[in-house]
């Protein structure tokens, strides 16, 4: 892969080749896309989305939101680092095609900004709990209509395909969905396969799939454009466009750290913890008189919680540029904190969130609430839209109908389209919407 290639301007619909040297200093069509990102309202509905724990009423907790907001800082840091590094190293990039250092931290910024715009209402345990409709409940009746990647999609359904879906998909008046750089959109996706075969390597970029067999000809435009590694003869997969690490580490940090200080504001872990293990991340950049001279436990924590982010920063640029060739080649299998000379007390930090916070009985609790409401909005509308479509609908049906957006492809003769429209749209819902509309099948809002 080449750097020329990898930064393309163009986006979905373009008939002629945007040129760098031509681009408006003053507003960058890589600047443009974090725009179109931010004021989206998919990225919008990320405000009241779980992050950690779900639905929680406190203000110390982190929404997808502000978690998000949170990656794209430290990711526009890492790509501005990298990309200073890179110039330096490729001269000819700055001189002949007119790149700057800033344009590689605006791609990352703006990918990193939207890596959870798919994600559905209730954190991960939503993914699994539209995967499991299909796998094992009501959606299973389904599967011997559809293709085994179709299947599949559905029954691994996966919120970084989703947001490809999101960020690309056509509608009425909006062409090419939110019409971003194939840059941004090769940096946003991690893993850039279809859904089968699963997990054929232990590749870092055949971990999870990026996008539906929906949008397997548009993410095949996309890596074209780049000049994306194909990786098999036999299925659709890809070697990552190398910003795609930079944005993973930026999400890695951030609930790495951010997780952990939610924790300990919320009194799931205690606060000497955080001198202790991340003490030993920040060991070179502490002064203890300023950590001793604040006085509330959330100071101190974000103090911490600073120093540890900028210490992994420059980690992980080190990591990058020692890596770049392998990365260019396709041969860098690994996430690039699996390499840091911080990888010990990483997986400290995570083991003791692990215990203290994903398993606590407050975040347990609210993902079986949010399991039930799921599987409860999947079998109401894909029951619904089937029946329509069979002409068998019942009046319940048919009012249930009248509350559904028109996104909803009622009318298509693709039993898959039919279904991605309806996890599509609980895809979408915040965690209070889907909630609302629960209540309101349960019949428990009148």
């Amino acid at each position: 892969m080449n750097w020329e290639q990898l930064l393309s301007l163009k986006r979905f619909g373009d008939t002629n080749k945007r040129i760098r040297k031509e681009q408006d200093e003053t507003r960058l069509g890589f600047e443009v896309d974090y725009d179109r990102i931010i004021f989206s309202s998919e990225f919008r509905s990320l405000q009241d989305k779980t992050q950690v724990i779900p639905l929680s009423d406190t203000d110390f907790v982190h929404t997808r939101l502000t978690h998000s907001l949170e990656v794209s800082v430290v990711g526009r840091s890492l790509g501005r680092r990298v990309g200073q590094k890179l110039l330096e190293k490729h001269p000819h990039l700055q001189s002949v095609y007119g790149y700057q250092a800033n344009d590689f931290g605006a791609i990352v910024a703006a990918a990193a900004l939207a890596h959870d715009i798919g994600n559905p209402p209730f954190g991960h345990s939503g993914e699994k709990a539209i995967g499991e409709f299909f796998k094992t409940g009501e959606g299973k009746k389904y599967k011997n209509q559809l293709t085994d990647k179709e299947y599949q999609d559905l029954c691994d359904f996966e919120g970084n395909a989703n947001g490809f879906k999101i960020l690309t998909e056509s509608r009425a008046g909006r062409v090419g969905g939110l019409r971003l750089s194939y840059a941004t959109l090769g940096a946003f996706t991690k893993y850039p396969k279809e859904s089968l075969p699963k997990k054929p390597t232990n590749h870092i970029a055949d971990k999870k799939y990026g996008f539906f067999q929906s949008e397997k000809e548009a993410f095949v435009d996309v890596a074209n454009e780049l000049g994306l590694i194909k990786r098999s003869k036999t299925h659709v997969s890809f070697s990552r466009h190398p910003l795609a690490f930079l944005v993973e580490a930026a999400d890695d940090i951030c609930y790495t750290i951010i997780d952990f200080e939610d924790g300990i504001n919320l009194g799931l872990i205690q606060e000497e913890y955080a001198l202790e293990y991340l003490s030993k991340i920040i060991r070179d950049n502490i002064k203890p008189e300023n950590y001793y001279a604040l006085s509330t436990k959330e100071d101190r924590v974000g103090y911490l919680r600073a120093l540890a982010i900028g210490s992994l920063i420059n980690d992980v640029v080190d990591i990058f540029m020692k890596n770049e060739e392998a990365i260019l080649n396709g041969t860098f299998d690994s996430a690039l904190l699996d390499k840091s000379k911080f990888e010990a007390q990483i997986n400290d930090v995570i083991k003791i969130s692990i215990e203290n916070i994903y398993q606590s009985t407050e975040v347990i609790d609210k993902e079986i609430a949010g399991y039930g409401v799921i599987n409860t909005l999947l079998n109401t509308y894909t029951t619904a839209i089937n029946n329509t479509y069979k002409n068998t609908a019942s009046n319940y049906d048919k009012l249930i109908l009248k509350g559904l957006p028109k996104t909803i492809k009622i009318n298509k003769s693709s039993l898959y389209q039919r279904l991605m429209s309806v996890c599509y749209h609980v895809s979408l819902l915040s965690d209070s919407k889907a909630i609302l509309e629960y209540k309101k099948i349960k019949g428990v809002s009148i």
